[in-house]
Formats: structure tokens, sequence, C-alpha cells
């Protein structure tokens, strides 16, 4: 045991943490001095970096004004806050349900569907993440469900696209969606579409691989929703605002969802918060029934203050249009050449400042360097290879046989090269990895 603190998904007596000690825009250092770049941003979550001086400010305005009050109050900053990210969503979306993140998020989102629609069943991707609450982790489809999956909640689990490993059998990314289209669409009628509450999806995968998928596959969900009076819930918890060059994934696509669901980016994180923006539909169903669920620290004060605050600098400082610019023209060929250089690279995906390498044992047969439920927190193939990244002063997030780099959007473009050179290097320095060889 490291202490008095119990950490999440961790066996408490191999817990050795950094000791952070501080932290400045893209980067943070521990309590001997060493610094790193975060290349993942606390999980995606810093948008605008560490201890952004607007967003300290305007914590610390409104703790002196009225640090907190019950959630059936109006209250000037809530209503600021909601407004801020109504203007930004999708039309349509016009109400804010505010949670304290983003599992809790999801929970609302489908409790709404399940409310409205009157059916008990969610469908949601075998590889996706939505949570670790109860209801938000049997709708994950990854192994962290595994230990407590109970098989039971009304969870049903589709294979999304994934060109590089298709489950399809395709051989473009154009037959890919077509594919896994036509897999969903099988699937609801092997379920019963008038059984099917919603169909939950990330726009473009998070933490299972940074999955971006073809062009026509979300509008085909919708479709296949609208056909069957299903609602469409769009997950942005790791997508939202910027993250993947527009305010929201669902935008690369005009893809407006019934029910959209939001944390992290939208405050980077600097108070708890997330929240579900509700199609007027949706939120017409409650003009006269009362909804069952709240929150006592639903639209707290201080996130609340610190959404305002942030939603203001992301627009102020054009940084949802920045990160479309860093990943077409600093982030995709820079992580070329990482692919050109290290036979160990399989392949390189990503959107905005939202990207994957994908690390592989051979090119060839696509095996995994890790395998896709790996024992303990982290394969050590790959523990290795993030150990080589810290050496270098570079802190990329590590997912199963992958690095994913979810940087601040306030990330200088000379940051950013450096940070991609790092992991260049250490991808040279790790035995095992260096050149391809095994």
């Amino acid at each position: 045991m490291t202490g008095p603190v119990f950490y999440p998904w961790s066996a408490q007596e191999e817990v050795d943490p950094v000791r952070v000690a501080g932290g400045a825009g893209s980067w943070f250092w521990d309590e001997q001095g060493n610094r790193w770049l975060d290349l993942h941003a606390q999980m995606g979550n810093l948008h605008l970096g560490h201890q952004h001086p607007a967003l300290v400010a305007a914590v610390r305005e409104q703790a002196g004004r009225m640090c907190t009050i019950a959630p059936s109050f109006a209250v000037d900053v809530r209503d600021e806050a909601a407004r801020a990210i109504v203007e930004v969503a999708p039309e349509g979306l016009e109400t804010v349900l505010f949670t304290t993140g983003g599992a809790e998020a999801v929970e609302h989102a489908v409790r709404m569907a399940r409310v409205v629609t009157g059916r008990p069943k969610v469908l949601a991707a075998y590889r996706s993440y939505h949570g670790a609450t109860a209801g938000a982790l049997a709708l994950t489809g990854d192994p962290r469900r595994w230990p407590v999956d109970t098989a039971s909640g009304g969870a049903v689990h589709f294979m999304g696209p994934y060109p590089y490993r298709s489950e399809f059998h395709a051989e473009n990314a154009a037959q890919e969606g077509e594919r896994a289209l036509e897999h969903l669409r099988r699937l609801v009628g092997y379920e019963g579409p008038e059984t099917i509450a919603a169909i939950l999806v990330e726009p473009v995968v998070g933490s299972n691989g940074v999955l971006v998928p073809p062009d026509g596959y979300l509008a085909g969900v919708r479709r296949l929703c609208d056909e069957h009076g299903i609602l469409l819930i769009a997950d942005e918890v790791m997508t939202g605002f910027g993250r993947c060059g527009r305010w929201f994934a669902s935008d690369l696509w005009g893809v407006v969802p019934d029910l959209m669901t939001f944390a992290k980016g939208v405050n980077s994180g600097y108070v708890p918060v997330g929240g579900v923006l509700l199609s007027r539909v949706v939120a017409a169903h409650f003009a006269r029934r009362r909804y069952p669920g709240g929150l006592t620290y639903s639209g707290h004060p201080l996130a609340c203050a610190s959404i305002v605050a942030a939603l203001r600098v992301l627009r102020e400082e054009n940084l949802v249009e920045r990160a479309a610019v860093l990943g077409r023209d600093v982030v995709a060929p820079a992580l070329a050449g990482l692919a050109e250089r290290h036979p160990v690279v399989g392949d390189v995906r990503g959107v905005g400042l939202a990207w994957a390498v994908e690390l592989v044992r051979d090119r060839a047969t696509r095996e995994p360097l890790a395998p896709y439920a790996a024992p303990g927190a982290l394969a050590p193939e790959m523990a290795a290879v993030l150990a080589a990244c810290k050496r270098q002063g570079v802190w990329p997030l590590a997912a199963g046989n992958r690095l994913h780099l979810f940087p601040p959007l306030t990330i200088t473009e000379e940051e950013l090269t450096a940070g991609i050179a790092g992991i260049d290097r250490a991808l040279t320095e790790v035995p095992g990895v260096r050149g391809g060889e095994r």
C-alpha cells in the first residue's frame, strides 16, 4: 500500500505513483524536479493545460461569491454555463442536465432514453468505454467490464468499424463502414427493435483505440435509429469541445444525436463536472412529467464558472480550429514518419488532437505487441515503451498495445513536434522493440 489513498483500477500493493508537485501549460513535474510533456492531458482532460490563469481566476472569483447551492434553485452562473454549451452544440440540442462526471452523464442519458421510449435495451460497441458506475460499466465493451459483469442491465454489444483489424473482412474503409452497419442492422433485428431504447456510440472511439469511423457510418446509425424509433446517444466525454478539431466529433459528419454526454474538455477538469445535452423531443417528454433522477451537485457553481471561462478561452483563442490544423499539418505527417522508421508501428490514426500509435510484433500478421486483455494494468512490453517515453521527458497514454496522444489544445507546435520526437527516440531505445526486432 502507498498510504491512506485507495487507487482506482489498481492492486493496492503494486501501486507506485509518481508524486506530482505541480504543472503549468503542457508540462507537469514531480518532487525531484523531473518534467514531462503531458501528451495525454491527464486522461484527455486538460484541453487548456495545467493551471490556465483564466480558469483559476474564474473558480477563485466564484468561490468568493457563492461556493455552492442546491440544484433546485436557479443561479446565474448555472444558466450562463448551460447557454454557453448550447451555443456550441449541434442544432437541436437545447437543454442541459449537469452531472459531476462522464459516467453519471451516461447513466442519465440512458435513463432518459428508457423513460422516453419505454424500452429496456441499449446497444453499445465492444470497443468502448463509458464509465465506471454500474450502468455505464455494463455498457462498456472493453475488458474493464469483465470483473463486475453481471450479464444483465439490458446492455447488448456490437462490433463497430475498425478498418485496421476488421471483423468484417473488409478490404477498405468504405467497405468496413458498410459491413459494420449491416452487422448492426442485423443485431437490431435479432434483439427486436421494439425492445431497444437507444444505441450508444462514441463518435470517435477514445480509450479503445482512437477509432475514426468511415464516412457514412454514423449517418447510417442515425438512419437506423430513426427507422425504428430508437434514440441515438453520442458519448462525447473524450471527444467533445474541440478534441477532434470540431466542437464535437459528431460535427465531423453532421450527425445530430438525440442525447449527448459530455465532461472533461468542457472545463478541462478543473472542477468535476459533466452533463447531458437533450434534444427538443427528449426535453419535451419531461415538460409535464417528473424526471426520475437528480444529483446534489448538479450544476455546482464552481464547476459552472469554470465552464464559462473555459468555453470563452476555446472560442477567443480559436483552439478548436487550431486543433484541426495541428492534427493535419503536424501530428499526421510526424506520425507517418514514425511508422516509416519503426516496423513495430503497425498503424497510426486520428483526427484533430486525438491520435493512436498501434504497436505490433509483426506488420504482416498485425499481431499486437500486447494482448487485448493484458493481465495487470499494462503488459510488460507496453510498460517498457511507456518507461522509455518518460525517460525522454514525454508522457503519452499507454492502453492495450497503443500509445495515445491527447495533448492539451494549447500545446505549441514546437512542443508537439518535440513530444513526437521523444516517442521516436523511445521506440529506438526499448530492447525487443528496436528496429522491429523481437
